[in-house]
């Protein structure tokens, strides 16, 4: 399961009213290799599912991601941060083993 915060439910609402998202817009993650740990997430929207995905909804707000992410990915929960080394969502990843400054790769 992949989990939303009450401050990335926002974010995500007010993001998806600005860019005029159409009904069924959802929030896929996932994962490719690469970035300085070895694994970088990848955030987007979509309206499209794929054969093989997982769908979860937290707060009102659709997540879907692939099953080969799902294994890096069950447990996480998005967060949104405003603070002054960045604004954006984050991911809180309980089975990154490691990350790099930015926070934007792992590695498990």
């Amino acid at each position: 399961m992949i989990t939303v915060s009450p401050s990335a439910k926002e974010y995500i609402t007010n993001l998806m009213a600005q860019e005029s998202r159409e009904e069924g817009t959802f929030v896929r993650v996932g994962v490719k290799g690469g970035g300085c740990s070895g694994l970088e997430y990848r955030l987007s929207f979509d309206n499209e599912k794929k054969a093989g995905d997982e769908e979860y909804e937290d707060k009102g707000i659709k997540i879907v991601v692939d099953m080969k992410s799902l294994l890096y990915l069950y447990g996480t929960e998005l967060d949104y941060s405003g603070g002054l080394n960045g604004k954006g969502l984050t991911f809180n990843n309980p089975n990154a083993t490691r990350t790099c400054s930015c926070g934007e790769s792992f590695s498990v």
